[in-house]
């Protein structure tokens, strides 16, 4: 269920930002689009929603509300950084090699950070695991299927 305006406003003022309506704006657009938006679906959200928020506020917006943990930034390796509203749990990510399609995978152990290190830290204190899976979502594996294996009625 998406948030309205006014409760995003007040999650913002509850992680001490300002809630300015280009904050507002970015944060409903991800939160309004389906799966890992990337910058130009985000932008393109935005703008379809009658907000003219520029370009470049649309990024810093994007880096305060990361900041502020209220997004969560994802880069997997190919791929323009990508951004969520699952925030505060340490899940893990699924990526298509050939579309780009990305879903979220709960933690495969349960617990944060879910994979140990060992003891070769060097001296940090470790408390997030980030795991991309890759392979091929459905509809990509429905179309690599050769046409000889997949007949024609």
């Amino acid at each position: 269920m998406l948030a309205s305006k006014e409760q995003i406003a007040e999650q913002l003022r509850r992680s001490n930002l300002r809630a300015t309506g280009p904050r507002i704006a970015v944060y409903a657009a991800v939160a309004g689009l389906s799966g890992h938006p990337d910058v130009q679906e985000i932008i393109a959200r935005v703008h379809a929603g009658g907000d003219s928020v520029s370009t470049q506020a649309v990024y810093d917006c994007l880096a305060v509300l990361t900041a502020a943990r209220l997004l969560r930034r994802i880069e997997p390796a190919g791929s323009p950084a990508r951004y969520e509203t699952r925030v505060g749990d340490n899940h893990h990510h699924v990526v298509c090699r050939a579309c780009g399609a990305t879903q979220d995978i709960d933690c495969s152990v349960g617990a944060a950070p879910c994979l140990e290190p060992g003891a070769s830290t060097g001296g940090f204190a470790v408390d997030e695991a980030e795991v991309t899976f890759w392979g091929l979502c459905p509809d990509c594996q429905t179309a690599s299927v050769p046409a000889a294996s997949n007949p024609q009625v």
